[in-house]
């Protein structure tokens, strides 16, 4: 009798043959290599050892559960149970030790199996060693609190400034355009906050490097702390992590940067390392900017253009230099002055008639004549020409917020294990360091037809190819599907990790 509607049948395989459903991972393996990941987090981490396993190990397996499409701790045991994956780690863990050394690395395999990751439980013990119980206490619902890091969790960024230190040795880039935004991750936690869109959640914020494609730094926050608070340390911490060669700093934020200390800081130059940051940020539409937006009657209006492959069309939207003085500025002598670029955008759908009082809309409008616009408005000490400022602002709302999906829904960032911030935040900065890692693999290993492609794509034409690893004397050999179509794929990529490999420091 057949189990299903179709005559065949499902049986587990009896005989143990080292297989694999993840040969693709090998590549990422290969590449953390190429990189010396695990010598960075060996030399930046010094965690107690849990159940013996070392922390380059920890935190490489978390890595691997990322990229594999883990997204809880307990999805470590896929890992574990994929006997070919796991036998090349062993492997690799004992390839050109010899004596004693050999056997302390063997003493690392608990319950005396050859286990290559560590357990859940082991990594539960493990993400306590980043959590700060006395800062913990002083989060409450209602007041913006972001608890300070303890000794462990405040080196996790250590390792992300090194692999942006290889990365601009791959890329040299002497300029840096930063865009700042925060992102709300919902959760049903019991400790998490109440986000501002209501429900609760966390809100990290993370700072993007548009040239490189890669998360420079990210703090992770309760769901009731405001995109812009301290947003100007986030950026001072920033400007500490990028690496040698980088000349000028650009800034792009939303209006959550809009402050004028900030402002400040960056266009008189008071950072000592980069100078006078330009910057283009969303502004606030107050009553004042309206009323200057109203009382200029010479205010000249451009339209925007849409630029495609096709050409130039227009958007509907238009541009105006506003001349205005924000009240904060004008009190003080050593004020600054910026330019305000105005936008409207005509609503063409009337307010019906009895729905003057129903629920306002969602951005600022403004009445001028018979006519009723959409108002935004962008702040710069850039001197291009204004349309050319609003199409470089409105660059920061594509890969930046594309990457807040790819954290939330492509790797682990959706889900959190613990109710214990800091754990929390140790699961949030791992997973920042394997979208980096992919970023690296996309854009310096495979061809460039993958650059654009999510985990999904990766997942099902590379990662998740079916293999066996065999012994072969000493040497290891995964073997593959005959003809199959990403073998040539994975030939090609093995090299460009050499030649990756070759650029790393001793």
């Amino acid at each position: 009798m057949t189990q299903g509607y179709f005559p065949f049948k499902i049986e587990e395989e009896k005989k143990k043959k080292n297989l694999t459903s993840l040969t693709g991972l090998l590549l990422y393996l290969e590449l953390f290599g190429a990189l010396k990941l695990d010598v960075l987090i060996g030399q930046t981490l010094n965690i107690r050892k849990v159940q013996g396993w070392r922390d380059e190990r920890v935190i490489l397996s978390l890595i691997f559960l990322n990229i594999a499409g883990g997204s809880s701790v307990s999805d470590i045991d896929q890992l574990e149970k994929d006997e070919g994956f796991c036998r090349i780690l062993q492997a690799l863990d004992l390839h050109g030790k010899m004596g004693r050394r050999r056997e302390q690395i063997r003493s690392y395999w608990r319950n005396k199996r050859k286990n290559a990751v560590p357990s859940p439980s082991s990594i539960f013990r493990y993400l306590a060693n980043f959590h700060n119980a006395e800062e913990e206490k002083k989060r409450e619902e209602g007041k913006a609190f972001i608890p300070s890091p303890n000794a462990n969790l405040v080196k996790l960024p250590r390792i992300n400034s090194g692999l942006l230190k290889f990365v601009q040795r791959l890329n040299p880039q002497p300029f840096a355009t930063l865009d700042i935004d925060a992102t709300i991750v919902a959760t049903n936690k019991q400790s998490a906050l109440y986000a501002y869109k209501g429900g609760k959640g966390y809100q990290p914020i993370n700072v993007w490097w548009f040239e490189q494609e890669m998360v420079l730094h990210t703090e992770f926050r309760d769901g009731n702390v405001p995109a812009g608070y301290e947003i100007q340390r986030v950026l001072k911490e920033s400007l500490r992590y990028l690496p040698k060669g980088v000349k000028e700093v650009y800034l792009r934020s939303d209006s959550a940067a809009y402050q004028h200390e900030l402002l400040k800081y960056c266009d008189k130059g008071e950072n000592e390392q980069y100078g006078r940051i330009r910057f283009a940020i969303g502004s606030d539409i107050t009553e004042s900017f309206k009323r200057a937006v109203l009382s200029d009657k010479e205010l000249e209006w451009n339209p925007i253009y849409k630029i495609d492959t096709e050409g130039e069309t227009e958007s509907g939207q238009e541009w105006a230099e506003v001349c205005f003085i924000p009240e904060d500025i004008s009190r003080s002598k050593k004020g600054c002055e910026y330019r305000y670029i105005g936008i409207r955008e005509e609503l063409k759908q009337r307010i019906l008639p009895g729905m003057e009082d129903q629920s306002p809309l969602p951005f600022q409008t403004l009445e001028m004549g018979i006519k009723r616009y959409k108002l935004t408005a962008v702040v710069t000490n850039l001197d291009w020409n204004g349309e050319e400022v609003i199409h470089w602002y409105r660059k920061r709302a594509g890969k930046s917020e594309e990457a807040h999906s790819i954290m939330k829904e492509d790797l682990a960032g959706g889900q959190f294990p613990s109710n214990d911030f800091g754990e929390n935040a140790a699961w949030w900065w791992i997973m920042i360091l394997a979208l980096n890692v992919n970023g690296i693999m996309k854009q310096y290993v495979l061809d460039k037809g993958w650059k654009p492609k999510r985990m999904k794509a990766i997942r099902f034409n590379i990662i998740h190819i079916a293999g066996r690893v065999i012994s072969k004397g000493k040497e290891l050999i995964v073997k593959i599907a005959n003809d199959h179509p990403s073998f040539e794929l994975l030939l090609m990529a093995r090299q460009r990790i050499m030649e990756i490999a070759s650029l790393s420091p001793g």
